[in-house]
């Protein structure tokens, strides 16, 4: 029976995560960058200096809402994850250095899916039980196209409820066990035969941070992601760049790989290895979506929660969003990793790629430290992505069963970190990994169909009256 469930999994997940959806993600990103003339383009200067230059100014928010800055720190949170870091090193050894193209194409058009969908999130939103802030596709789906449309904003709740026990929850888990142990064994060989009850004390204490932050509410999470997100990013950029300027003299080499690679990604890696140009495309885009999450509906919910009025203004960080996760991170990994110059075991499984970043690592801190530097990485991207998700979950439960579903269904999400710390489930993970990309799609029916409020919006805020 098992067999019969993984078997049309994997041919859902092939659709689902495969080149049509790619296309449709992408394609709706091309819409709306047409409709918005290249706002993300035009207002990128305009978009750093309200939302970067704003960054430590202190804000207040009310009862029920944080901070525009605590918003995107909660959804980055979640999209700056542990695709920043393993996810990026598989789209090179299974794409080519030039997936890194690939990934930088699909941001720059990922940047007004994901200002679309803030916009529309913060438009829609509406006040629940608690008086907290909540919004969402599902919230924009039945606002802006009609109670008739219920039924689609119903299956992206439930897609998104499912998918945050394994691909925001489960998976996490485990990366940080694998990492964690690695770098436990690299001081410590013997660990190695401890490594169920190393996992398990991981798991017992992730539950309870989770615990703590999500059953303390909307605030206690935008605080703890403001600081969270802050320092792991600065911490994992710094390491990056000491990387990359150990090596400064190969960035000539790297970034003619990287363009020569996009066109023809086998004059790089050799033709041996049968890379098309079409693996590269796939695998960069792939992973930049993956990555930033652009499309996929999960981080409109976080905006959601934010205390500014104006969608526009908030908007705004959305291509800020994009923009750090997979402009600068996982830039900046793909060259920590390509000028390293270690040698890239390209085409092997997607499973045997996350050693090569402390690998990449090793060759300036050493090997011990540079397994570290991964270790506290992964840890604290993954355990961003759990707490993040643990909101979108929470909000999409909500949206089906009222205020009163929510703490039971903590108190699942909770539990099923210490089951992703102690055990291999990975047909459910992978089901979830499915339930994630099908997300995508009554979001990207409400992008297109609502498309046109976002430029009246638009074209509102940026006239010359309002901007006064």
């Amino acid at each position: 029976m098992f067999a019969k469930i993984e078997i049309i999994n994997d041919m859902v997940n092939q659709i689902v995560w495969g080149i049509p959806m790619l296309i449709l993600l992408v394609g709706t990103g091309i819409l709306l960058t047409i409709m918005t003339r290249g706002l993300q383009f035009r207002k990128f200067t305009y978009a750093m200096k309200n939302t970067l230059g704003k960054i430590f100014r202190k804000g207040d928010a009310g009862s029920g809402e944080v901070t525009p800055f605590q918003a995107v720190s909660t959804a980055l949170a979640a999209t700056v994850g542990t695709g920043n870091i393993a996810g990026i090193t598989t789209a090179i050894v299974l794409g080519g250095a030039g997936s890194i193209f690939w990934l930088w194409v699909s941001a720059l058009i990922g940047m007004c899916t994901k200002y679309a969908e803030v916009v529309l999130s913060v438009k829609y939103r509406q006040r629940n039980a608690e008086g907290d802030w909540v919004g969402g596709p599902m919230y924009y789906i039945t606002g802006g196209l009609g109670a008739n449309w219920k039924w689609l904003a119903i299956l992206f709740s439930l897609f998104g409820a499912f998918a945050a026990f394994g691909i925001g929850n489960a998976v996490q888990v485990g990366n940080i066990t694998g990492s964690i142990n690695t770098a436990i064994q690299a001081f410590i060989p013997a660990a190695a035969s401890h490594v169920d009850t190393i996992n398990l004390v991981i798991g017992l204490l992730i539950a309870a941070i989770a615990a703590l932050v999500l059953l303390g509410g909307i605030k206690r999470l935008g605080t703890v992601a403001e600081k969270l997100v802050s320092f792991m990013s600065v911490v994992y950029i710094v390491a990056c760049l000491v990387v990359v300027i150990a090596n400064i003299g190969r960035i000539g080499t790297v970034f003619g790989m990287i363009f020569k690679g996009a066109f023809n990604p086998s004059a790089v890696v050799g033709g041996a290895v049968g890379f098309t140009i079409k693996m590269c495309i796939e695998w960069g885009v792939k992973r930049g979506v993956f990555s930033n999450e652009a499309g996929l509906g999960s981080a409109p919910i976080a905006h959601a929660a934010t205390s500014e009025t104006d969608p526009v203004k908030q908007g705004l960080y959305g291509i800020f969003e994009v923009f750090v996760d997979t402009i600068i991170i996982c830039t900046l990994t793909g060259l920590a990793l390509l000028m390293s110059g270690i040698t890239l075991p390209y085409g092997i499984k997607e499973a045997a790629t996350i050693a090569l970043n402390a690998q990449a690592f090793a060759t300036v801190f050493g090997d011990k430290i540079g397994s570290v530097i991964i270790a506290i990485g992964i840890s604290l991207f993954a355990l961003s992505t759990i707490l993040s998700w643990g909101l979108y979950g929470s909000r999409c439960i909500e949206y089906i069963f009222g205020s009163k579903s929510i703490k039971p269904y903590q108190v699942v999400y909770v539990a099923i970190v210490i089951v992703g710390a102690t055990m291999e489930m990975s047909l459910a993970w992978n089901i979830a990994d499915t339930l994630n990309g099908l997300m995508a799609i009554p979001n990207l029916i409400a992008l297109v169909c609502l498309s046109g409020v976002v430029v009246r919006l638009t074209k509102e805020h940026f006239s010359p009256h309002s901007l006064e």
